[in-house]
């Protein structure tokens, strides 16, 4: 790797897939791409025009699709249409993400526990399945699994998206070793308790939020998106180039206790 260390955080030139980008720290992630010079494809369940339409309005270039992760004839045609726009693919971000039950395996009808890992984690491999040959093509690229902390320490009521984040690192770890002869880095990236959107369907309200999870990360507060979005842009770019199969907890120290 030669030039400077702006030089190796730049993304110019490149496309990058980003699901689950149509709130949260997916939008977060896809503006920081788009900013740091990536072409970005937002897929989320339904059309992300929101995050297409700030990355334009600040002079990205950005195109939306409603993609549902769960179904490979949606993966496909999504994957299909950024090419036949832009080309060859550089990157990928797996982000797409459904809310979880709070229960036991006791409380977990079949159903629910089959709908989280569908999206949590068939979802990241169906994208990565359709994206891979058109990196391979390019001659190399970045994939970014968005895990958790919770795929290192488990919660109490939460055994269906621990069990999805921790098998979303050993995916990219496999993947990792499967493809880096093709000049092909994987990493997964585990943010701690973030302020977004998800904490209000959990707890109700942020402050309730706040009272149950800044206890549990030294740091004291809760991460904000941007945080996972310049982690996810370091894994994405050239600045960790010699890094694969790797987890990057950006979690406030949370998995230290």
């Amino acid at each position: 790797m030669a030039g400077t260390i702006h030089d190796a955080f730049s993304l110019s030139g490149r496309t990058v897939i980003v699901t689950g980008a149509g709130g949260g720290i997916g939008t977060a992630i896809a503006s920081g791409f788009a900013a740091a010079g990536a072409r970005v494809a937002c897929l989320d369940l339904r059309l992300p025009q929101d995050t297409v339409d700030a990355i334009t309005a600040a002079g990205g270039t950005a195109l939306g699709f409603a993609c549902d992760v769960t179904d490979a004839a949606q993966v496909g045609a999504a994957v299909d249409a950024v090419t036949t726009q832009w080309g060859a693919i550089h990157g990928l971000v797996n982000g797409a993400s459904n809310d979880d039950p709070t229960g036991s395996i006791l409380d977990l009808a079949p159903e629910e526990w089959g709908r989280l890992l569908a999206v949590q984690l068939t979802g990241t491999y169906l994208v990565s399945r359709a994206v891979l040959p058109h990196m391979i093509a390019a001659g190399g690229g970045s994939i970014v699994h968005i895990a958790s902390q919770m795929g290192h320490v488990a919660a109490k009521g939460r055994p269906g998206y621990c069990a999805a984040k921790g098998a979303l690192i050993q995916l990219a770890k496999a993947m990792a070793l499967d493809h880096a002869d093709a000049g092909i880095r994987v990493n997964s990236l585990s943010p701690g308790a973030i302020e977004t959107r998800r904490m209000l369907l959990r707890h109700g309200d942020m402050e309730t939020a706040k009272l149950y999870n800044v206890p549990k990360h030294p740091l004291g507060r809760l991460g904000q998106p941007m945080e996972i979005a310049t982690a996810a842009l370091f894994l994405m770019s050239d600045a960790s180039s010699f890094m694969t199969g790797a987890d990057l907890l950006v979690d406030g120290g949370y998995a230290a206790l």
